[in-house]
């Protein structure tokens, strides 16, 4: 166990990076996945049932792919957006295609709650469509938001792990070399009680964000 330390420190790194990075990448086109699938709902911002239906059954199919099939199915586009299949760097295209539309929706259900009277008295004040997005549903929407936020943060770890499955480095793939092919049980068990520690880390801080919004709004 012990001689396997300093590459599970590796693989920690390399969880850390592809997961930050497809994070952000989510948080940016989730994010504006969500505004447009809201704003163009029939009693939305600028209804359009066309694009609507389009673009949400467009998003109702990914986030329905089971991931490692996702993982196969985006090999190619993997290898023309980044020149390898395999590696950190490598298993970011398809954590973020996968956790893209996951978001969205739940971007779009957090802005469906806010209190139409405030949309509607933005509108009084003659503030535009974007206005509104920017300064009436996203920030009325920030807690569950968060939520949200760290729900997919958390996905991201488990998708991760998954990746390790093919090549994609990290925590997942530390646990199938050196656990698993080797049949080291207490590898595979540091790798699992590891990834449970990280996992509860985030979740406890983003509650905590979420709590602390809470009671600045009350």
């Amino acid at each position: 166990m012990a001689e396997s330390l300093p590459e599970l420190g590796k693989a920690l790194v390399e969880t850390g990076w592809m997961v930050l990075l497809s994070f952000l990448i989510t948080l940016v086109l989730g994010t504006l996945t969500g505004i447009l699938l809201r704003v163009t709902d029939s009693d939305g911002l600028a209804p359009s049932k066309g694009f609507n239906k389009l673009f949400g059954g467009l998003v109702n199919i990914f986030r329905s792919l089971p991931f490692l099939i996702l993982l196969i199915a985006v090999i190619p586009l993997t290898r023309l957006v980044v020149g390898t299949a395999y590696g950190p760097t490598a298993a970011v295209v398809p954590l973020a295609i996968g956790a893209i539309p996951f978001f969205g929706r739940v971007v779009e259900s957090a802005l469906r709650e806010v209190a139409p009277g405030k949309i509607e008295a933005a509108k009084v004040m003659g503030a535009s469509n974007g206005q509104i997005v920017r300064k009436v549903l996203l920030p009325e929407a920030m807690s569950p938001l968060v939520a949200g936020a760290t729900l997919t943060l958390v996905m991201l770890i488990g998708y991760s792990a998954m990746a390790g499955t093919i090549g994609g480095g990290g925590v997942g793939d530390f646990a199938i070399r050196y656990g698993y092919q080797r049949f080291n049980t207490p590898v595979l068990l540091v790798s699992v009680v590891v990834l449970i520690i990280i996992v509860q880390l985030i979740q406890s801080i983003g509650d905590a964000i979420v709590r602390g919004m809470a009671h600045k709004r009350d």
